[in-house]
């Protein structure tokens, strides 16, 4: 007969919007052992499992604290309901908690009323891409006495309860939810607890065969999200302005483009990232909050890195389509990869197909240079060594696009305004720092062939796993190496001295350098340039753990054809590190997003 050996959950803390599916191990009748589904749709000789999910009904009245999920609030700022910031933000379960967080806590209400004056849209309709977790308040009230922070009120504030039908099991009342296997916490199910239950049932009669399995989780918390992170201007017309009611460029000659390294779900383990929540790195979790990052940026273009080929296929795809973007993705190569083909990792472009049509894709594959370049000028006894060093299994992504919005070459009519983005992870050891220049390199002079046969702006973004000031950034940023530059040092087997001149001619420019070149000072941007380093014109982090704090990610524009309008404001490592490094609960990566609004020039390359 069919029997349930053991049931537990896959996370200590359910969040909301973020699927739970119980480990349940069966004994078959043969004997045999099992994780596999035995639904009532699909008895197994006869037998089937019964699954139910039921909530407590809670009379206790508790608030959440907006920035400690786990944690019960106890103030609220008034200033949030007066400006409808949607009250989940709100909440803080103490005073300090509350003075830690203002600088960024200030900043809803600056956007609330910002939004409202500029567009005249709520608040809530704004942030409500990041916020899934309704009110953030359940069977909650809040006591203690009421506190001035800066500028703000905390104030305790009632909160209504509702109702629903109840279940008495064993003196305790509990309200079934779901009937499946899985089962996905919504608003309504913050702060209480949930219980999970299966049974082996007779298929045909359902009747209960053996014990009843139960579990219980912990109170269910809203899903927490990153602070909202402004657009500063740095050229050009105010960009709130330039913004149409779904966030995204109204100006006909811009457009936006985000690059981000999401963290592969198969490097985001508990033990290189042992500061963060074992729940806020599971996918479930992890997959909704970048969901709901990178939608409420309102980019025309995004890159990602590290995007597994099963999570692309599965969820990013599928995801992106229903707010209108096109999808491309390159798997990285498997020569040094065994594991499984799914978790395999690529880079994945997207586009809105209202504002670009592709027009080609080239797909760059490192491995296949490798080959050719030690067929070409490496000694047979050096080959397989040369190989096994220069092969990483990297790629990059290619697409050139064609706008559809604004004015098609009224200053030369009849021209396609075309856009060519390289998107691409250099994930390199930083021993191999020649096999990193070389990769660049090679990506570069792709590009460059492609400018020769059409005269098209460029974006190259991504992870180059390499700081401002190393070789490869030089490369990018300054069109060459310094020949004494000491990286060129590490060459084994001369693979550079293979490349001939360490140089190309595209007029390359990282966007963020902006900050730093500025002359005029716009509003937002003496404090970002606090967060740049003076020596590089480059951000201080892109990347932030325990074990490193630096630049690796970029995106660099042709300037002679681009110029940047906004950029979105940098984070500081204080308020990242204040109580963990990131991936965190509110941010679910290591790297933190680049977004840039460019405009095209009237001009372009000859």
């Amino acid at each position: 007969m069919l029997g349930v050996l053991r049931v537990h959950l896959p996370s200590e803390i359910p969040v909301v919007g973020c699927e739970i599916t119980p480990y349940v191990l069966l004994r078959r009748p043969d004997g045999s052992i099992s994780t596999d589904d035995v639904p009532e749709s699909a008895p197994f000789n006869g037998y089937c499992i019964r699954y139910k999910w039921y909530r407590d009904q809670c009379d206790q009245k508790v608030s959440i604290c907006s920035v400690h999920p786990t944690e019960q609030a106890t103030l609220q700022c008034i200033v949030c309901v007066k400006e409808k910031v949607p009250i989940a933000k709100s909440y803080h379960c103490s005073p300090k908690c509350f003075t830690d967080a203002w600088q960024h806590h200030r900043s809803l209400h600056e956007q609330a009323k910002r939004t409202i004056k500029e567009n005249g849209i709520e608040e809530e309709e704004t942030f409500g891409r990041f916020n899934n977790s309704g009110s953030g308040s359940h069977n909650a009230g809040l006591s203690g006495a009421t506190i001035n922070a800066g500028s703000s009120v905390l104030n305790n504030g009632p909160v209504p309860i509702y109702s629903t039908t109840v279940a008495e099991r064993n003196g305790e009342a509990w309200s079934e939810v779901g009937r499946s296997r899985t089962y996905t916490p919504t608003s309504d199910d913050i702060n209480h607890v949930l219980k999970f239950e299966c049974v082996v049932v007779y298929a045909e009669t359902r009747i209960p065969v053996g014990n009843v399995h139960t579990i219980l989780t912990s109170r269910v918390i809203p899903a927490p999200s990153p602070t909202p992170r402004r657009m500063i201007q740095v050229n050009g017309a105010d960009v709130l302005g330039q913004l149409d009611v779904d966030g995204r460029s109204a100006s006909s000659r811009t457009f936006s483009v985000l690059s981000y390294n999401i963290l592969s779900d198969a490097y985001a383990t508990s033990e290189t990232y042992s500061y963060c929540p074992s729940w806020a790195l599971s996918w479930p979790y992890r997959r909704q909050n970048l969901l709901r990052e990178i939608i409420g940026y309102h980019a025309d273009i995004l890159c990602l890195q590290e995007v597994q080929n099963d999570h692309f296929e599965e969820f990013f795809a599928p995801e992106l389509d229903k707010h209108g973007y096109q999808a491309l993705f390159k798997r990285r190569t498997s020569e040094v990869y065994s594991g499984n083909p799914n978790s395999v990792d690529g880079c994945a472009t997207f586009f809105r197909r209202d504002r670009f049509s592709q027009v080609k894709k080239y797909e760059v594959e490192f491995n296949k240079a490798a080959q050719s370049l030690t067929d070409q000028g490496i000694a047979a006894g050096q080959k397989k060594a040369a190989l096994t060093r220069l092969i990483k299994d990297n790629i990059a992504l290619i697409v050139v696009l064609e706008s559809k919005f604004g004015n098609h070459g009224a200053d030369n009519p009849g021209k396609r305004r075309l856009l060519c983005v390289a998107n691409t992870h250099v994930n390199v050891h930083h021993e191999y720092m020649d096999v990193k220049l070389w990769q660049v390199h090679t990506l570069l002079k792709g590009l460059e062939k492609i400018a020769i046969s059409a005269d098209i702006p460029m974006l190259v973004c991504g992870d180059f796993n390499t700081v401002p000031g190393s070789a490869p950034h030089s490369l990018l940023a300054r069109g060459k190496v310094d020949p004494l530059h000491p990286e060129l040092a590490v060459d084994p087997f001369g693979i550079l001295r293979l490349t001939n001149k360490l140089s190309h001619q595209l007029p390359l420019v990282s966007a963020y350098s902006s900050f730093a070149r500025m002359g005029v000072v716009a509003p937002g941007v003496e404090q970002q340039r606090r967060r740049m380093d003076p020596a590089t014109n480059e951000p201080l982090f892109t990347n932030c753990t325990r074990d490193f704090v630096g630049t690796v990610d970029y995106i660099f524009y042709t300037a002679d054809s681009l110029m940047v309008e906004s950029l979105l404001e940098l984070l500081d490592e204080e308020s990242l590190r204040k109580d963990t490094a990131i991936p965190s609960p509110q941010w679910s990566s290591d790297h933190i997003a680049l977004l840039a609004q460019f405009r095209c020039k009237h001009r372009t390359r000859r």
